[in-house]
C-alpha cells in the first residue's frame, strides 16, 4: 500500500483492489508520515514538559499524560494503519477516521491538558529580549482570533458544516483527488473537534470558561445534528460521493450498503464522546464543589471560625435577654 495511496487514480493503474474489509489489515503497518512524525513529536514534546516539571519538583498528573498518549494514540491508529488505505476506497472507513478524529482524538488531547502544561513548562523569556514561545502562546490565547475561532457561536456551526457541507457537495470528492486534500481533510476533521470540545472540557485555559451548565448544553447543541446526518446517510437510496467506486473497494462490496454503514458508524458514535465528556464533566465538577467546600473550611481555620463565635454570641445574647425576666420575677 506503499505511501497512503496517493487518491483514487492508483487503483486503475493496476494497483489492484485491497484485500477484504477485515481486523487483520486493518491494523497491518501503512504509515501516513505526516500524522506519524507529527503524533511522534506532539508525544515527545509533551513528555519533555511533564520531565521539565519534575525536575522542577513540580507534579503532573499522570492520568493526563495518558489521556494525550492516548490521544496521539486514536489518530495513529486511524491515519499509520491499513484503515486509511481502506478509507480511501470505503466510505465505512472514511467515516470511522472522521469519527474518531473529530470526536475522539480531541477530547483524549484536550483531557491532557497541553495548554497548561505548555504554559507551566515554558520559561518565561529574559528581560530585553523580547518574547518568547511562553509569550507567544499567552498572547495568541488573549488573541481576537481565537476567541472567535473557540466561540460556541462559531464552533458548533462549522463542527456541523464539516458534515453536511463536506458530504452533501461536490467538496469531498474534490479534496479526495489530491494526497494533500486528504490530509487537509483529516487535520480539518481533528481542529474543529478540538476547538469544539475545548471550552466544554475545561481542563485548559481558554477565551471561553462557561460554566458546568453552559458546557453541557454547548455539548447537546452539536449532537442532534451529527445524529441527523447518520440518518440522513443512512436513508440515502443513491451514492452520496463519486469518490468511492466499485473498482476501488474490495471485492464484492456493495456500495449502497456500504455507505448505509457508514451513516450507522455516524449516527452510533455520537453517543461515545458524549459519554466521555459527561463522565469527564461530572468528575470535574464534583472536584470543584470539593474544592470549594475545603476553600471555606480553610477560611474558617483562617479567621478562627469567627462566623461560629458570633452565632454563638448570639444565642448567649438571646439566653440573657430570655433569663432576666425570668430571674426578676422570682
Amino acid at each position: 500500500m506503499g505511501d497512503g495511496m496517493a487518491g483514487m487514480h492508483h487503483h486503475h493503474g493496476g494497483m489492484g483492489t485491497p484485500g477484504p474489509f477485515n481486523l487483520d489489515n486493518v491494523l497491518s503497518w501503512s504509515p501516513d508520515w505526516p500524522f506519524l512524525i507529527g503524533g511522534l513529536l506532539a508525544i515527545a514534546l509533551y513528555v519533555a514538559g511533564v520531565v521539565r516539571l519534575a525536575r522542577r519538583g513540580d507534579r503532573w498528573p499522570i492520568g493526563r499524560t495518558v489521556a494525550w498518549t492516548a490521544g496521539i494514540g486514536s489518530i495513529l491508529l486511524v491515519t499509520s494503519t491499513g484503515l486509511n488505505d481502506y478509507g480511501m476506497v470505503l466510505f465505512s472507513a472514511h467515516m470511522i477516521q472522521h469519527m474518531v478524529l473529530s470526536m475522539l482524538s480531541p477530547i483524549l488531547l484536550l483531557l491532557g491538558g497541553p495548554i497548561t502544561l505548555a504554559l507551566r513548562s515554558l520559561r518565561p523569556a529574559r528581560k530585553g529580549s523580547g518574547r518568547g514561545p511562553r509569550e507567544l502562546l499567552v498572547a495568541l490565547l488573549h488573541s481576537r482570533y481565537i476567541r472567535v475561532v473557540s466561540h460556541p457561536a462559531f464552533t458548533i456551526p462549522m463542527f456541523i458544516a464539516s458534515l453536511y457541507g463536506l458530504y452533501f457537495t461536490p467538496l469531498f470528492d474534490y479534496l479526495m483527488q489530491y494526497r494533500l486534500g486528504h490530509i487537509a481533510m483529516m487535520v480539518h476533521f481533528l481542529a474543529v473537534g478540538m476547538f469544539f470540545f475545548w471550552p466544554i472540557m475545561g481542563v485548559d485555559p481558554g477565551p471561553h470558561r462557561p460554566g458546568f451548565v453552559i458546557r453541557i448544553i454547548e455539548l447537546f447543541m452539536g449532537m442532534p445534528f451529527h445524529a441527523f446526518f447518520g440518518v440522513a446517510v443512512m436513508m440515502a437510496s443513491h451514492p452520496l460521493v463519486t469518490t468511492f467506486t466499485a473498482e476501488g473497494a474490495p471485492a464484492g462490496t456493495d456500495l449502497l450498503s456500504d455507505q448505509k454503514l457508514a451513516g450507522g458508524i455516524t449516527w452510533a458514535f455520537g453517543e461515545i464522546p458524549t459519554a466521555i465528556v459527561l463522565i469527564a464533566l461530572t468528575l470535574q465538577w464534583a472536584k470543584s464543589e470539593e474544592r470549594q467546600a475545603r476553600r471555606r473550611d480553610r477560611a474558617a481555620d483562617r479567621d478562627g471560625d469567627a462566623e461560629l463565635n458570633a452565632y454563638n454570641a448570639y444565642l448567649a445574647s438571646l439566653e440573657r435577654r430570655g433569663a432576666k425576666p425570668a430571674a426578676d420575677a422570682g
